[in-house]
């Protein structure tokens, strides 16, 4: 077998390995898209971010512009819901009513923490 030979076969290899591999992502995409209820829109994005994923869609990092902008909004989101909890732990310090609430239920389990530390002791 001459070097030509390996080569085509490795070609051949590679792009076969590639086709699975995208397949595989495309099918597991759908399945993953599949699982919710889904709404068709159309979104305007920046050339700049465009052409920065398509280097992610093509090398096969992500299996499509729509899951990249499905994960993305979804980690976006996560973000903002955490940061609304804590604007709300941080309003509860500063509530009177709360704070009254919070010393009558560590004086109503007081006894049984100390029970429950003496007991681990």
């Amino acid at each position: 077998m001459g070097n030509w030979d390996i080569w085509y076969i490795f070609t051949f290899l590679t792009a076969a390995y590639k086709m699975t591999s995208l397949l595989m992502r495309i099918m597991m995409e759908n399945k993953m898209i599949k699982q919710f209820e889904t709404v068709r829109t159309t979104v305007t994005l920046p050339v700049g971010l465009v052409n920065r994923s398509q280097h992610f869609i093509d090398s096969g990092t992500i299996p499509s512009r729509n899951m990249l902008i499905v994960t993305a909004l979804e980690q976006f989101l996560l973000e903002l819901e955490r940061e609304e909890i804590d604007r709300q732990f941080e309003a509860m310090a500063d509530d009177a009513d709360y704070q009254l609430l919070n010393e009558q239920i560590a004086e109503e389990f007081a006894e049984s923490d100390w029970e429950a530390l003496e007991e681990s002791a």
